[in-house]
């Protein structure tokens, strides 16, 4: 029988805290890669997959299916946030508000798409999965490699 030598797991364990910040810095950046492909279309007026112009159904579902006063405008913000904080969010700048107000996002998409759930048409799966995401880097910040760490704290 051989055994398994006593200082892999130290080794591991050393590897895992080196690497987490990585993994860590390119979850952020996908999450806002993936945030800038809905808010791109919408700031040039193009057709997102089955939407021919996703800043009006934006606005439809802003002013028609939530029922909230200012559609247009609050479809704007939404369209920055989906631009410009997609961006931030991928560099780390004001990662913890721009997070969280992705994450609101998520939440007010997912009351607007109602009960529906996965496998449906527009079912609210992944808003789910986003709105936690970002919730998480709300909470935690930017990490060891976003521009806030640099800024913030120097290094």
């Amino acid at each position: 029988m051989t055994s398994i030598p006593r200082d892999t797991l130290p080794s591991a364990r050393n590897l895992q805290a080196r690497l987490e910040p990585v993994f860590y810095a390119l979850l952020r950046g996908v999450l806002g890669i993936v945030m800038f492909t809905h808010g791109l279309p919408k700031l040039l007026g193009d057709s997102h997959g089955s939407m021919a112009d996703p800043m009006a159904s934006s606005t439809h579902l802003i002013g028609n299916v939530m029922g909230l006063p200012f559609a247009a405008e609050l479809a704007f913000l939404v369209m920055l946030l989906e631009t410009v904080g997609a961006l931030m969010l991928v560099v780390g700048v004001l990662t913890r508000p721009v997070a969280l107000a992705m994450a609101a996002e998520m939440v007010g998409i997912s009351y607007a798409l109602g009960p529906t759930w996965p496998w449906v048409d527009r079912g609210i799966e992944y808003p789910v999965i986003l709105g936690s995401l970002a919730l998480y880097m709300a909470i935690r910040g930017g990490g060891r490699f976003a521009l806030d760490h640099t800024l913030w704290h120097g290094r």
